[in-house]
């Protein structure tokens, strides 16, 4: 989404002209309410507008007209509108997401995110407006349950994914990395890849809409303490914050967007949306032991508590 997920500071006072130039699409009018002098102190790229980059990446972002559909576009057009933004859309790949972020160019990108240490250093990360176990698409017939399970296989994700790091710690296996999730998915098809971590939905996805690729669904069991800290970048092997990702210097705005992720939480909007993707909301939306851990005293206070169904 993933991942589903390793990958790039907003220059302060960005020249009138880059707003001019970032103008390339309209908004949604499902993300819309009349934006005119809305947003004012959010600090975006263009005042009241909410430049947005994506992946396609059915069902959690697809560009949609001149909006965005799915699970993170449903959930950022609505706080968009509650905050009084205009939705424009930008589409490139993982990669260029997160460095059009990290130098500027967006006020965000969304789109199985996850949260990591290092990404933290060069952008923000809102509270996670859900979680994301870790699902592996596999060929029909084919059972791989442990991290031991995958050595020495052929295993796949998209470029930037934080399982780049994982899979590159799995004894034997061969890393295939791809510009996207349907590279993935034709070579896990086609027999060059075992396995594909991809995010969950993703996978869903594709197993209903390609089925002559004959994959299923599987979750990994999460490594242990101990393989973790023989083998750091298994973390990732375990479920995972999706957040959403802001330039450096745009603390207004990631402010604004985590109240909003609260309230949906609080107001049952969450629950919804995420049931209408077809996402379990006791797997989804309830952080795992120790994520609270991981951001406390590193880009959350001391006593922050990830939200919660």
């Amino acid at each position: 989404m993933w991942t589903s997920r390793a990958l790039r500071p907003r220059l302060a006072g960005l020249a009138a002209g880059l707003a001019v130039a970032l103008m390339a699409t309209a908004c949604s009018s499902s993300s819309t309410s009349d934006a005119a002098g809305g947003g004012d102190g959010l600090g975006t790229i263009e005042p009241g507008v909410l430049t947005v980059a994506i992946q396609p990446a059915a069902p959690y972002t697809e560009k949609k007209g001149d909006g965005m559909t799915g699970l993170d576009a449903d959930i950022v057009n609505e706080i968009a509108a509650r905050l009084k933004l205009k939705v424009k859309v930008e589409v490139t790949d993982f990669a260029g997401m997160l460095a059009g972020v990290q130098s500027g160019r967006y006020d965000m990108t969304v789109g199985g995110v996850a949260w990591s240490a290092e990404r933290q250093k060069s952008g923000l990360f809102t509270d996670p407006p859900y979680y994301s176990p870790p699902a592996m698409a596999v060929r029909s017939g084919k059972t791989y349950q442990t991290v031991d399970d995958l050595k020495g296989l052929n295993l796949g994700t998209v470029e930037g994914y934080v399982w780049v790091k994982s899979i590159q710690q799995v004894p034997g296996a061969k890393l295939h990395a791809y510009p996207d999730a349907n590279g993935v998915l034709d070579d896990l098809g086609a027999g060059r890849v075992d396995v594909g971590f991809l995010d969950p939905l993703v996978i869903l996805a594709a197993q209903q809409a390609r089925p002559e690729l004959k994959i299923s669904t599987q979750y990994l069991t999460p490594p242990t303490d101990q393989q973790v800290s023989e083998h750091p970048a298994y973390d990732y092997f375990r479920p995972y914050m999706v957040s959403f990702y802001l330039p450096k210097t745009a603390t207004a705005l990631e402010r604004a967007f985590s109240a909003e992720i609260g309230k949906m939480y609080g107001d049952g909007r969450m629950t919804k949306l995420a049931q209408k993707y077809g996402a379990d909301p006791s797997q989804f939306l309830k952080p795992s032991p120790g994520m609270a851990e991981l951001r406390r005293n590193v880009d959350r206070p001391a006593g922050w508590t990830p939200p919660s169904i």
